[in-house]
């Protein structure tokens, strides 16, 4: 069931639908691995400026802030977004800022080199397996997978759509329209 049709006109979408039986609706609040597909195609647009920024998404709580719209296969939120992000060997995720968001970074396998800029200072440091960080609005964000495997991180957003993010000025994706 689409997040619209469980979300009733001006109901939270964790307000149970009218005539829905509990386990209709108990079905609807659950994302299944099994279910999921990594989306490689989300940030696309970022890959064609430079392969290292090739990455995947597999959402599981509303579609994060990659500019995918809508996700029928996805459980509705009302107050962040949850996802995982596949960085490829080597790969990096570009800098990058949410002015709306806090958001959440928690590496399940791999090893990345997280970058933080704000106001001119700059903040790097290594996040492990079971690592977690979680970044203010207002702070540039990157990460650099360190191995040649496949890193696999959490992603956590704090709003229900958050605004896409930007990029650096001088950044060659501050340039690209989508």
């Amino acid at each position: 069931m689409s997040d619209q049709a469980v979300a009733q006109k001006g109901q939270p979408s964790w307000v149970r639908p009218e005539g829905a039986s509990f386990a209709d609706w108990m079905e609807t609040r659950i994302a299944r691995f099994e279910t999921r597909s990594y989306d490689w195609d989300a940030l696309k647009f970022q890959a064609e400026v430079d392969p290292r920024y090739r990455r995947a998404q597999m959402r599981y709580v509303g579609t994060g802030a990659t500019g995918v719209s809508t996700d029928a296969n996805t459980v509705p939120s009302e107050n962040f977004t949850f996802s995982t992000m596949v960085v490829p060997g080597r790969g990096v995720a570009p800098m990058h800022i949410h002015h709306d968001v806090e958001e959440v970074f928690f590496v399940i396998r791999g090893k990345m080199k997280l970058i933080l800029e704000k106001d001119g200072e700059r903040y790097e440091t290594i996040l492990n397996e079971r690592d977690l960080v979680s970044v203010p609005p207002g702070v540039y964000r990157g990460e650099e997978n360190l191995t040649d495997e496949d890193a696999l991180m959490l992603v956590i957003l704090g709003a229900k759509k958050p605004q896409i993010p930007n990029y650096p000025p001088e950044h060659p994706l501050s340039k690209v329209k989508r």
